[in-house]
């Protein structure tokens, strides 16, 4: 399990980190020249099995624009750099009890969406936030089939406008399904389309300050 260190710095922030990542992504809803304005507002985290990278589903909110605007950003931080994964990387910022991090968009981090498609088929426990050794049951992950195996043999990942899909290939049979990240989320908002095989839902904040059930990803079979 991770532990969460709350007492200590991280210099830059995440956020700070964020303020000049997002404004480069298709799917960021701001606009040109504009600096985000953003505030951590929910999110949960998962367990690497091996204890070696942190993986976080961030909720960050943009108050920048005329309404407030949440984006789902996955993070996963790693004590050593991704050999390759140049452009995923988001930035590097000092830890007060581990030191140097290095931030990645985890959609393109192997463990991170492993762990991911492990929560949407029933073998892995999503955890809260900022509490360590704590279960979340406020997020929930399903999947139409029971006993399909998480193990993925390979991931492409590509960005549009709405967000980012993860084309997986299972180690067990070679399925082919895509993982939809909602990236813009719409809280509330009902899961798409009638065909989707499985799902990841938690609570996302309404511009009233309250919360909702929302997707932050969808999983449908690859066409």
């Amino acid at each position: 399990m991770a532990v969460i260190h709350n007492a200590t710095t991280l210099t830059p922030t995440k956020l700070e980190l964020l303020a000049t990542w997002l404004p480069a992504q298709p799917w960021y809803r701001g606009k040109a020249g504009q600096q985000p304005e953003l505030a951590r507002t929910g999110g949960f985290r998962l367990d690497d099995p091996q204890g070696e990278v942190g993986i976080e589903f961030m909720v960050a909110t943009d108050t920048s624009g005329d309404q407030p605007v949440s984006y789902q950003i996955p993070f996963s931080y790693r004590g050593a750099p991704i050999p390759g994964a140049d452009e995923a990387l988001i930035g590097t910022t000092e830890h007060g009890v581990l030191g140097k991090r290095w931030v990645y968009d985890g959609t393109r981090d192997p463990v991170l969406v492993a762990q991911l498609f492990a929560l949407i088929v029933g073998e892995a426990e999503p955890q809260m936030q900022s509490t360590s050794n704590t279960p979340d049951p406020s997020v929930t992950g399903w999947f139409a089939e029971t006993g399909v195996k998480a193990a993925i043999a390979s991931t492409t990942v590509t960005d549009d406008p709405s967000g980012t899909d993860l084309l997986v290939e299972t180690a067990a049979d070679g399925r082919r399904l895509t993982i939809h990240i909602n990236r813009l989320l719409q809280p509330g908002r009902a899961i798409e389309g009638q065909a989707a095989l499985g799902h990841v839902t938690a609570d996302a904040p309404l511009p009233d300050g309250t919360r909702a059930r929302t997707t932050f990803a969808v999983v449908h079979a690859h066409r």
